[in-house]
């Protein structure tokens, strides 16, 4: 293999880590909120709001119901208004984290809601407020969930950027299919797919590694 695709992987790998990287931090700063006001408002929350709460969830649930790349092309006004370009990492950026949130988001709503009722009854019994609830009861017992779920968000948007690459987003995808796929090249489309697996055993396992300590802490 030359030079020049050894320093084109290299620059790919790192691109597609810092497309995911941006994404996530990206999805948890929105996916959080999002989630726990999914919780909050539902009827029984802490702070029912029914109708917005319908209403939030038909826009998540529309969101994830349309395939990641028919958003992305959807996406492409928005993208360009946003960026000021389609094609590259940071166009890349704005369809991977708006296709995560709403995935992420449901993942953290159902971590919230497996908290044990009898603690957010006991915080209110002795007065606490509705944002202390959230912060010191509803989020650190939703701890190991939350990180599960980012984990296979994080997962799942590797995958994505990957076929990001396809039109010109960047990374590892648009290696492989470039001087993979269409030059057939099978050492480029190996290297690249060892990459891949790799960079996802590796998360798996801090993620599973993280969770196992949060549960036993």
């Amino acid at each position: 293999m030359s030079p020049q695709m050894i320093n084109r992987l290299w620059q790919a790998f790192f691109d597609t880590l810092f497309m995911v990287g941006t994404s996530a931090v990206i999805t948890v700063v929105v996916g959080i909120p999002l989630a726990v006001f999914l919780v909050i408002s539902a009827p029984g929350g802490i702070i029912a709001a029914p109708l917005a709460n319908r209403i939030i969830g038909l826009v998540v649930n529309g969101f994830r119901a349309v395939p990641f790349i028919v958003l992305m092309v959807a996406l492409i006004p928005f993208t360009r208004m946003l960026v000021g370009t389609t094609i590259g990492v940071w166009a890349a950026i704005v369809p991977l984290s708006i296709a995560a949130i709403p995935f992420f988001a449901r993942i953290v709503e159902v971590s919230l809601r497996e908290v044990d009722p009898g603690l957010i009854e006991a915080a209110q019994s002795i007065g606490c407020r509705r944002s202390h609830i959230i912060r010191h009861v509803l989020l650190p017992e939703a701890l190991p969930g939350i990180i599960g779920g980012l984990t296979i968000t994080v997962v799942t948007m590797i995958g994505a950027s990957a076929m990001a690459g396809a039109v010109g987003a960047g990374g590892l995808g648009d290696v492989a299919i470039r001087y993979g796929y269409q030059r057939f090249d099978t050492t480029v489309m190996v290297i690249v797919i060892v990459i891949l697996i790799a960079l996802v055993s590796l998360l798996q396992f801090l993620g599973d590694y993280t969770v196992r300590r949060l549960r036993n802490r």
